[in-house]
């Protein structure tokens, strides 16, 4: 049997443009509208609407499993938004019983717009990971949706999540007093951000110690304070801010050197960026 001659460069062309499309088939087409807390005003609210194109047959879904107060959550995003658009704004109260609710996770995977409330990260996760409500997420993502949270909705963004809890110490604090490795508690979020660190409340609640805490953890992450009312826009790689306060960058730490006596580091070097509403930065 005779097979077909193909030219070498031929075969080369066809592989390449196989693998261009499986790559760009993996690109999320979908944006991210992470807030760092606090009062969100119209301003930000209408920049959130915009990033997230709504047409006329579009949806919004709320989760607001992070929150103590899941109704007051909601609520509080109803009246703000149903001033801003004429867009319908669902409420999904997952729980571990509804989370394998099929018929609720295709209604959150359609929905053109995610918005996930502030309260405990940890807790939200402990709903979502590992879920049906997880993978629609992402689904939805992957096929042009806007994920948006603010506070610890901003948390459960990347994959390796700041719980807020140090290992060293017993006690809460909103931020730490000093700068020690192994420190950070750190657990499993959605994933939809990868090789990065966010924080929020970021200025408002001093929480460089902390940023930087997880940047000596990761290394070879970016890490993202967020203020409050302040968002990052992510668009694939490249992040924007938007909002009236500040988001601070920090990233290539050099030389790190640790004690283990007390846990204490030093880092020779870092870079360190200050960035206000319209600056870009990139991410790996």
């Amino acid at each position: 049997m005779q097979f077909p001659k193909v030219r070498l460069s031929q075969l080369f062309i066809t592989l390449l443009l196989l693998s261009t499309t499986i790559v760009e088939a993996q690109k999320n087409k979908g944006k991210l509208f992470i807030i760092g807390g606090g009062k969100r005003s119209d301003v930000l609210m209408n920049q959130m609407l915009k990033v997230a194109d709504l047409k006329t047959k579009d949806f919004i879904v709320v989760l607001p499993m992070s929150s103590e107060e899941p109704d007051s959550a909601y609520i509080y995003f109803k009246k703000q938004l149903s001033k801003l658009t004429p867009r319908p704004i669902v409420m999904l109260n997952f729980d571990k019983t509804t989370s394998q609710n099929k018929v609720l996770t295709d209604s959150l995977q359609k929905a053109k717009l995610i918005f996930i409330s502030g309260g405990d990260q940890t807790r939200f996760m402990g709903v979502v990971r590992g879920t049906p409500i997880y993978d629609a997420i992402h689904k939805a993502h992957q096929n042009g949706s806007t994920i948006a949270g603010t506070s610890a909705g901003a948390a459960v963004m990347c994959e390796n999540m700041i719980t807020g809890n140090q290992k060293l110490e017993t006690k809460y604090t909103e931020t730490f007093d000093n700068i020690r490795y192994d420190n950070l508690e750190i657990n499993s979020g959605l994933g939809l951000v990868k090789n990065v660190i966010i924080d929020q409340h970021f200025l408002k609640r001093s929480r460089y110690n902390r940023l930087l805490t997880g940047l000596v953890d990761f290394p070879n992450h970016v890490g993202i304070g967020i203020d409050e009312s302040t968002a990052i826009v992510v668009r694939d790689k490249t992040v924007e801010v938007v909002g009236e306060s500040e988001v601070i960058v920090v990233k290539n730490p050099k030389e790190i050197k640790k004690v283990p006596k007390n846990h204490l580091v030093s880092i020779k070097s870092l870079e360190m960026s200050v960035l206000i509403e319209g600056q870009k930065f990139n991410i790996q």
